[in-house]
C-alpha cells in the first residue's frame, strides 16, 4: 500500500474530513476538517506537516531526526514537518496516526474533536 493510501485511510477514520489538492501549490494535498487544514503533504506522502501542542512539537523535533519546525513561521505555532520515508514500518505508522489525530483535535471544532479524543 502506498504512503498516500495509508495516510488517506488514517484520515478517513476522522469525522468530516476532506482532501483538498491546492492548485496554487502545484496540487499539494491537504487534509481538512470544515475547511481547516490539519495535514499538509506531498503527492507521495513522503513527508507530512501537522499541528501539535508547542510542547509536543518541541519534543518531536528534539527526538526525531526526521522532524523539524515547519517553515513560513508556522513552527512557532506548533506545526512540524516530519519525514515519513519511502517504506515506513508499523512503528512509524503508529506515530503518524497519533500525530494526525492530535493535529485533527487541535484544528477541528470542539464537538468533532471530542469524538476522537
Amino acid at each position: 500500500m502506498s504512503n498516500m493510501a495509508r495516510l488517506e485511510e488514517i484520515v478517513a477514520r476522522l469525522p468530516e474530513t476532506t482532501r483538498v489538492d491546492v492548485e496554487a501549490w502545484d496540487g499539494e494535498p491537504t487534509f481538512r476538517v470544515r475547511n481547516k487544514a490539519f495535514v499538509f503533504t506531498d503527492p507521495e506522502a513522503r513527508a507530512i506537516r501537522v499541528k501539535l501542542s508547542k510542547e509536543e512539537a518541541d519534543a518531536v523535533v528534539a527526538t526525531d531526526p526526521g522532524a523539524e519546525p515547519a517553515g513560513y513561521g508556522l513552527g512557532r505555532h506548533g506545526w512540524v514537518h516530519i519525514q515519513v520515508g519511502d517504506r515506513p514500518g508499523d512503528d512509524r505508522w503508529q506515530e503518524i496516526t497519533e500525530w494526525v489525530r492530535t493535529s485533527y483535535t487541535l484544528v477541528a471544532p470542539r464537538r468533532l474533536a471530542e469524538r476522537v479524543m
